[in-house]
């Protein structure tokens, strides 16, 4: 039986105590005078008045414990063919000496600090050694464009930047260093100082003052036993600034606190995850996103699992198999991914027959979130691997999921397409335009009701403004999430699109999530989109994109016009999808996230920018040559 529903009305009849009981796992250099203060920032403050330190609560706190032998990291890179362990002791000597050299660099409590890196622990060393010392990291996706990371130098003001001279992909090696110089000339603010981690594969030049080399400075400090010990913060001070794309082309600076954002992340591992202290967890993703943040480094360290830090792709690297390699050989023991990773094994190896090759008897459970997990997908894993398989949603904003099925508290019945219920923390409502709370079963926009739980966001950097004007002002006493759906009878949370994916086909508004399930579900198809795009006559219609499978050996209009007829037989003639175009592959953001919006304004002949996330800009190029043999391209 699944303690849930019990756990989340305890939580609901007496929040402050909930989450009082949760900050009892946190070592505190001083306890909070209040749990949540009503009256102080935007919509309250969680933990007011307590003193604390993320890193200390990461690394020293399990050393001090008795287990400093234990990994804390290990890095596996099929990409370079090299693997690394470290364990809490040593990771506890590469922080606090990093954190040493930060405060060689006059970093101190409150300044800002650049992570510009690849998938190397390195990445996670700089973000604890600014932990330690109060600074406050801003990690940027590695081989961002120039002129993206000169907007969040200019947003953030670094005093320091830490980089490396590349990043490696299957196909090639990105350097770095001539993007970082690049964004550095275009910005107006100057940072005092750059650290580069020089990688063997393509060595990086360094300007003569600013640059350092990350090796020579550790070296130096290793040999006079150069540490910094942790300082104390207040609970409501920044952990990070981690930047999310903004409408206005602005980047949005997302704060993340340090108390409620321990808090609620060390929660989360046994309530959500059901990983133990000792397990090996693996958030399959990059620092460079909120799912790194938050289940590559910080929610693995303060519950003293071993993380695994991967750089390598979910096919590619060297096959399919990659991820039952390291599942097998790093004794894994929960992994959590993208859906899109899932997509593209099952694309490649529709049999499953590299996971029968590997031992996955220790692998107890699959967590996905980042795209709509299609129920296809989602049985293909459960059929192949033969483990619960658990989509959660939640966003960059919240740190930590918002709906789950917690494993940690017993799981609920499976109910495919939904991510499951609200956890402790979020009461979350459905909304029509007019604030009103919608009955079961209908589509709006899902909103939670204010106040958020520990580790959400307090604000945007520097911008508290922007931050009522984007969350808070469309929905008075809600957080609105951007997202639309719906919930069931049983609280299940349905997410079938961002509200501006809610298409209105002739007066009736449909979600292009729910068609999108229906094409995945087709045996031949391996992923898919389906995007609203103007028509004279009804408005909008919807146009669907469909991969197929690798050795799906079908004519591709066959495949197409089976599409059609399913999306008839399960949504209805409402749905109005008549066009289906089958491409070689879609495009996405490094995270995994299908660009619909760029899609739906190349074919409505609007104006737009190339993404600065997106994974190959070719396949842009690929979209509107197809959109054009269809006529479909207005204005062209």
């Amino acid at each position: 039986m699944s303690r849930y529903h019990e756990v989340y009305e305890s939580w609901k009849k007496d929040p402050e105590a909930f989450w009082a009981k949760a900050a009892e796992d946190i070592d505190w250099i001083r306890p909070a005078e209040k749990v949540f203060d009503p009256e102080a920032g935007i919509y309250g403050r969680w933990f007011v008045g307590a003193e604390c330190n993320t890193c200390y609560n990461c690394v020293d706190r399990h050393v001090e414990a008795g287990r400093g032998d234990q990994p804390a990291i290990i890095h596996d890179s099929p990409i370079t063919d090299s693997k690394r362990v470290i364990t809490y002791s040593e990771l506890l000597d590469e922080v606090s000496r990093f954190a040493a050299i930060l405060r060689d660099f006059s970093v101190e409590k409150g300044d800002r600090v650049i992570i510009y890196m690849p998938m190397v622990p390195e990445a996670v060393i700089a973000m604890l050694a600014c932990a330690r010392i109060g600074a406050v990291h801003s990690v940027v996706f590695g081989g961002f464009a120039a002129n993206e990371l000169a907007t969040r130098i200019d947003d953030a003001h670094p005093k320091l930047i830490v980089s490396a001279s590349c990043g490696i992909e299957p196909s090639r090696i990105v350097p770095y260093k001539p993007l970082l110089d690049e964004a550095i000339e275009m910005a107006s603010h100057k940072p005092d100082t750059c650290i580069i981690l020089q990688r063997p594969q393509r060595r990086a030049g360094l300007v003569p003052i600013r640059d350092h080399d990350w090796a020579e400075l550790m070296n130096r400090a290793k040999a006079r036993d150069h540490r910094a010990e942790c300082v104390s913060v207040a609970a409501a001070d920044p952990l990070y600034i981690l930047y999310t794309s903004g409408t206005t082309g602005q980047p949005k600076g997302v704060v993340r606190d340090n108390g409620g954002h321990m808090v609620a992340l060390k929660w989360t591992m046994k309530n959500i995850y059901d990983v133990d202290p000792g397990d090996v967890y693996w958030a399959a993703s990059d620092v460079g996103w909120v799912v790194g943040h938050s289940y590559i480094v910080y929610g693995p360290l303060l519950h003293g699992c071993t993380t695994i830090v991967f750089e390598g792709k979910p096919v590619g690297t060297p096959d399919a198999g990659v991820f039952w390699r390291i599942i097998e050989e790093h004794g894994v023991k929960v992994l959590f991914t993208a859906p899109t990773a899932f997509r593209a094994i099952k694309k490649e190896d529709p049999e499953g027959e590299f996971i029968r090759k590997y031992d996955l008897s220790g692998f107890k459970a699959l967590f996905l979130a980042g795209e709509r997990a299609d129920p296809d997908t989602v049985q293909w894993a459960e059929r192949h691997l033969g483990v619960p398989v658990i989509d959660h949603w939640w966003q960059t904003e919240t740190a930590w999921a918002i709906a789950a099925n917690p494993l940690g508290l017993g799981l609920l019945p499976q109910k495919y397409g939904s991510p499951g219920v609200p956890m402790p923390g979020y009461e979350v409502d459905i909304l029509d335009d007019a604030g009103e709370r919608l009955p079961v079963g209908e589509l709006g926009a899902i909103c939670v009701k204010l106040p958020l739980p520990p580790a959400c966001l307090p604000t945007l950097w520097q911008d508290d403004e922007r931050f009522r004007e984007s969350y808070l002002s469309r929905f008075p006493g809600y957080y609105e999430t951007a997202d639309a759906g719906y919930v069931d009878e049983d609280g299940y949370l349905y997410i079938m699109s961002r509200t501006d994916d809610i298409i209105n086909v002739a007066g009736h508004r449909l979600s292009t999530g729910a068609m999108e399930e229906v094409l995945a579900s087709h045996p031949d198809v391996a992923e898919c989109a389906v995007v609203g795009i103007a028509d004279d006559l009804k408005g909008q219609i919807p146009v669907g994109f469909v991969v197929l499978k690798a050795g799906a050996g079908r004519d591709t209009s066959e495949v197409e016009a089976e599409c059609v007829r399913l999306v008839r037989e399960k949504i209805g003639a409402v749905a109005a999808l008549k066009i289906i175009m089958t491409v070689a592959r879609l495009p996405k953001t490094r995270s995994g996230k299908i660009l619909r919006g760029t899609i739906r304004r190349i074919a409505d002949g609007e104006e737009w920018k190339m993404p600065a996330t997106i994974d190959d800009p070719v396949i842009l190029d690929e979209i509107t040559e197809v959109l054009r043999a269809r006529g479909l391209v207005r204005g062209a």
